[in-house]
């Protein structure tokens, strides 16, 4: 009889461990983390970061649709496309997708002279903001 108690203890406790794991990366996916910091923009989302210091960016833009890309590693579900892409199967520049909603426009974002980054959030308000943050940062209003 102690040998089933054991068992079931055991069981109990992968079956905790593993929905607080499925708990963590649903929230870390949900949505995108966006911090701007004085020298720098950091994303995260998942598994996925990346700092950007906002002296190597050098356009950003508006778009209504993603272009179709090559996935290297990442995740689409209904609305979300995340994860690492290339432009074409030739090309060997990473582009950085962040979109929490397919429907909406997204920021393109170019840095270091050839890096892109899309990104949006589920409000098209704050994705409104976050572009106006960006081109300020690049473009900083005439006095």
């Amino acid at each position: 009889m102690g040998k089933t108690e054991k068992r079931h203890w055991l069981l109990n406790l992968l079956i905790v461990v593993t929905i607080i794991v499925v708990a963590l990366a649903f929230t870390a996916h949900y949505k995108n983390w966006v911090k701007t910091e004085k020298e720098e923009l950091e994303i995260l989302s998942g598994i996925y970061f990346v700092k950007i210091p906002y002296a190597d960016m050098d356009s950003v833009t508006m778009v209504e649709k993603i272009p179709s890309m090559e996935r290297i590693n990442g995740f689409s579900v209904k609305e979300r496309e995340k994860g690492v892409f290339k432009e074409d199967s030739l090309s060997t520049n990473k582009v950085y997708v962040y979109v929490d909603k397919l429907s909406q426009q997204k920021i393109r974002l170019v840095y270091k002279d050839s890096m892109k980054l899309f990104l949006n959030m589920p409000d098209s308000t704050e994705t409104e903001l976050m572009y106006q943050f960006l081109s300020n940062k690049i473009n900083p209003p005439k006095e």
